[in-house]
């Protein structure tokens, strides 16, 4: 029942915001991931600042990797009202950014490009975390939410080749397509993030991508949220609060598992360095 009213609720929210759409602002920047690095706890913080409004209806839109045949009037729906931004700017005397949260955008094939040419200018803030520590937990993440029905991590990591066998060329070439296996079943592609951050930098350019180390971020919170705000261009407005969240119990990783992990994200991470501007935590 709570389940159906939330549905209805939001139905009757994107109508009227549709209704109002050339009246609504378009984000200024994005967390686009990675999967399972910290992406729900920075949104958190943010949408406290005074000066950030965040999506009306949900943290990730998912618009430019799974809705985008809805068309940019659709996604401007999901957002405030220009008149607010307005309101904000008067109370603070600086302009107010939007934002959303949406994970699978850094990973998805043509979410950059789309991107780039519908946002314009828009920034962008990715956070990493350890790539081996990141695949197991982005398995029990799975497998609570059923959509992963192999309960053992090393069979799961074996049967991904397969399972993402031609799905990002499937996702590139095929009109409207979504892969189960892409966005929900690739633990090891997921942390290669430096592969993924070289897709993005010739669309949007290197000044406007910003890559937070996870582990650092929950070591030193206002040291991390103040970094954001400078590359954002907002001030600093009150404390902040930085809080895990989605945090799922798992089984231990076997060393020998975690050794061969380790191993094989070892030429990713060293790629890492030039984006974060330092060896990354876990391999320190």
């Amino acid at each position: 029942m709570r389940s159906t009213l939330k549905h209805s609720a939001h139905a009757v929210s994107l109508a009227a915001g549709r209704a109002t759409s050339a009246g609504r602002v378009l984000p200024s920047f994005l967390i686009i991931g990675a999967q399972r690095c910290g992406t729900t706890s920075l949104y958190r913080a943010l949408s406290r600042h005074p000066l950030v409004m965040k999506p009306v209806l949900r943290k990730g839109v998912h618009y430019f990797d799974m809705a985008y045949e809805r068309g940019l009037p659709w996604y401007r729906a999901h957002f405030p009202l220009a008149s607010r931004a307005r309101a904000l700017r008067f109370r603070w005397g600086h302009a107010p950014q939007a934002f959303e949260s949406a994970p699978y955008y850094l990973f998805h094939p043509l979410a950059g490009a789309r991107i780039a040419g519908d946002l314009p200018g828009v920034k962008l803030i990715a956070l990493v975390r350890d790539p081996v520590e990141r695949a197991c937990s982005a398995h029990a993440h799975e497998l609570a939410r059923g959509f992963e029905t192999e309960p053992c991590f090393e069979r799961a990591l074996a049967l991904e080749p397969e399972r993402l066998a031609g799905e990002d060329e499937r996702l590139r070439t095929v009109p409207g397509y979504a892969s189960h296996a892409h966005r929900h079943q690739a633990y090891l592609a997921r942390g290669r993030y430096a592969e993924q951050f070289a897709r993005l930098e010739p669309l949007v350019g290197r000044d406007r991508i910003l890559v937070l180390d996870s582990g650092l971020l929950f070591r030193d919170p206002g040291a991390a949220y103040d970094r954001v705000l400078g590359f954002l261009g907002l001030p600093r407005l009150g404390g902040v609060e930085f809080e895990r969240h989605n945090a799922r119990p798992r089984e231990a990783m076997p060393a020998s598992v975690y050794r061969r992990l380790r191993e094989h994200f070892e030429p990713w991470d060293a790629l890492l360095v030039p984006w974060l501007g330092a060896v990354p935590s876990w391999r320190r």
